[in-house]
Formats: structure tokens, C-alpha cells, sequence
């Protein structure tokens, strides 16, 4: 929408201050749970910013998978019957990239320090 700042901006705004002005001020039990929503803030910011990309690419691989396309969710579903009737499993190098692939991505958005 024209001139609305984007929203991973606004929620920015909302977190930087809250981490800046309002912890500081806050006592023990109150601060941790500032300190929660500082970064439920973040999680959220991450997941506006990258889960167009993540949604993408992840759709490719299902897709190459598979040998055709379709939504993520049609794919996922698919793939889960493919590993639960032993069509397809550890021995799938395209399949355990995958999977390593979208829990990377997953904790980038989550906490992106667990995979440092």
C-alpha cells in the first residue's frame, strides 16, 4: 500500500523500543516476559521477510522430488504418503537435502543463532 511503511518495519520500531525503553524499566518476572515478546517480535519480522523465498524454494525441491509440480502444501502431503508407503526414504539424497534444507531455513526464522 503506498505510503505505509512496510510491516517488518513497523514491527522494528515496536521491538527496538520495547528492548531499548521499556526493559530496562521493567522488574525481573515483567522483564523476561518483555524479553519474550521482543522476540516473538523478531521471529515475526524473519518470517515476513523470508518466507517468501524459503516457500519457493522449497516448492522447487518438492517438485524435482517429485516429478511435478503443485502447492507446497499438496507436495508436503505427497511426499509424507511417499515416505509412510517406503516409496521414498533415507536413501533419497534429494530427500535428505530437503529435509535438511527446510529445518535450516526453519531456524533461520526461529532463532537465527542456533545455526551459527
Amino acid at each position: 500500500m503506498p505510503g505505509r511503511p512496510p510491516t517488518g518495519d513497523l514491527l522494528d520500531v515496536v521491538r527496538e523500543f520495547m528492548e531499548r525503553d521499556l526493559l530496562p524499566l521493567l522488574s525481573a518476572e515483567l522483564w523476561f516476559q518483555c524479553k519474550v515478546a521482543i522476540n516473538i517480535l523478531g521471529v515475526v519480522v524473519r518470517e515476513l521477510q523470508m518466507s517468501p523465498g524459503v516457500e519457493a524454494a522449497e516448492r522447487e525441491r518438492l517438485a524435482a522430488i517429485l516429478g511435478k509440480p503443485g502447492s507446497v502444501d499438496d507436495l508436503n502431503r505427497e511426499l509424507c504418503a511417499f515416505i509412510r508407503q517406503g516409496k521414498i526414504g533415507a536413501e533419497s539424497p534429494a530427500l535428505v537435502q530437503h529435509l535438511r534444507a527446510i529445518t535450516t531455513d526453519a531456524l533461520k526464522i526461529n532463532n537465527p543463532k542456533w545455526i551459527d
